[in-house]
């Protein structure tokens, strides 16, 4: 990881909270038994009506604490089933784990954490890895940053934003068990309606921020969000996996898209996979984002396809749902946006396409939103993490404490256009 590039006192001493103070938190430690999956955990499992039920109701509660792989940290939370909406409007339920601050004392101020889990399997879970199931170095890593936040006086919501089902990259849901999260977690710790409310997240993490921005005018208006910190966006499925296809790393999101859509949208794989993609999007059906993400060095998308297709652009289910998840064609934010991304070549940070992300920020400007926007030059996705995080924390900090945010988007130059791809005929 690189070290940040600004050098003020702030900046160093709220980045050592974060990710110093963070980790130093967890030293206290006792080991951790082990739990049970979510699909075999009576907890995420609700039988009753929801049509009538108010998003954001919680359904049930029960009391955790915060692990960092095998041991406690001694930080009691609470996870709630909640009822949310999916990506067709319909009703469901989803799953966020919330915690106090470590001191109390301050106003009360939500942090919305959106994990990368990236999970096609439930073992990825946040309401499961946070209970010490599943360790790597993403959720230590995440682990991390909730516990800083929680040192600096921030209650921490961290959605299963995915649902029950791992909805991975798919949009409108994402951000709505995002929103509904953080209406669960005023209500289980009884905060006040008026909570200032900050959404984070980066990569996969992005998805729930920046769409739950979008959505909330319209979906959740009884929020207060004050800002959202969005890095690593993919903003446009289908240039991610033309700029991924045949790449030495992230080649393995084209399967793992197709199983996240087919989950979604109910794809018919049989009639576009070849017989080769077929296996492999069987074989990540189950996996994380460390799993499957880089162990597929040089695929292509046409390797994926039998013919007469050549590509996953020329399938009209495939671009019926990446299209459905365009960012920026379903709502706009009433809050300041802080959106970043790295550029490590020509086109991107090897997986996000930075003139993507800067179409979002300057369409953004065009429609009145405050946008701050930071392209980290030389940093790929892993390493445009580290300044990401940095960077949102003081963006966010600032939108808390009600400074004025940054009029940014007389600076921001045109990016590529958010236009849907064209459905093939048939």
């Amino acid at each position: 990881m690189r070290w940040p590039r600004r050098r003020s006192p702030f900046t160093y001493g709220l980045w050592v909270v974060l990710l110093v103070l963070g980790a130093l938190v967890v030293s206290d430690s006792i080991k951790l038994g082990t739990n049970r999956q979510p699909t075999a955990d009576p907890f995420y499992s609700y039988s009753g009506p929801l049509v009538d039920v108010e998003p954001g109701t919680v359904l049930r509660t029960r009391p955790i604490e915060l692990a960092m792989g095998d041991v406690k940290t001694h930080i009691a939370g609470t996870q709630a089933l909640y009822r949310s909406t999916d990506q067709r409007g319909n009703p469901t339920t989803a799953v966020t784990t919330m915690f106090r601050p470590v001191e109390a004392g301050r106003s009360p101020r939500i942090i919305s954490y959106h994990v990368a889990y990236d999970a096609l399997g439930d073992e990825c879970d946040p309401s499961y890895t946070l209970r010490g199931n599943k360790s790597n170095v993403l959720s230590e890593v995440a682990e991390a940053v909730i516990a800083g936040y929680l040192a600096t006086g921030h209650t921490v919501s961290v959605p299963d934003y995915e649902g029950l089902r791992e909805g991975w990259t798919v949009g409108r849901q994402s951000g709505y068990n995002a929103l509904d999260g953080v209406r669960a977690t005023e209500a289980v710790l009884k905060l006040p309606a008026d909570t200032p409310v900050g959404l984070i997240g980066y990569s996969g993490g992005s998805v729930p921020t920046e769409w739950g921005a979008e959505m909330a005018p319209g979906y959740a208006p009884d929020l207060n969000i004050v800002g959202a910190a969005a890095g690593g966006l993919p903003v446009n499925m289908v240039h991610n996996l033309a700029y991924v296809s045949g790449a030495k790393d992230w080649a393995g999101v084209i399967p793992a898209l197709i199983d996240a859509y087919s989950r979604v949208y109910a794809l018919d794989t049989e009639s576009f996979l070849s017989p080769y993609g077929d296996r492999l999007t069987d074989t990540v059906s189950n996996q994380c984002v460390a799993d499957f993400a880089h162990s597929y060095p040089d695929l292509t998308d046409a390797e994926m396809v039998k013919a007469p297709y050549t590509s996953l652009m020329q399938v009209k289910s495939m671009v019926q749902a990446a299209n459905d998840n365009i960012m920026g064609n379903s709502g706009t934010p009433r809050t300041p946006m802080f959106l970043a991304v790295g550029q490590s070549d020509e086109t991107g940070d090897q997986v996000m396409v930075t003139a993507d992300v800067r179409g979002l920020a300057h369409e953004y400007c065009s429609r009145g939103v405050s946008v701050d926007f930071k392209v980290y030059q030389g940093d790929d996705h892993r390493e445009a993490y580290v300044s990401f995080q940095r960077d949102a924390a003081v963006f966010l900090s600032e939108r808390f404490s009600e400074v004025p945010p940054p009029d940014k988007c007389g600076e921001i130059e045109p990016g590529t256009s958010l236009d849907p791809l064209p459905v093939p005929v048939g």
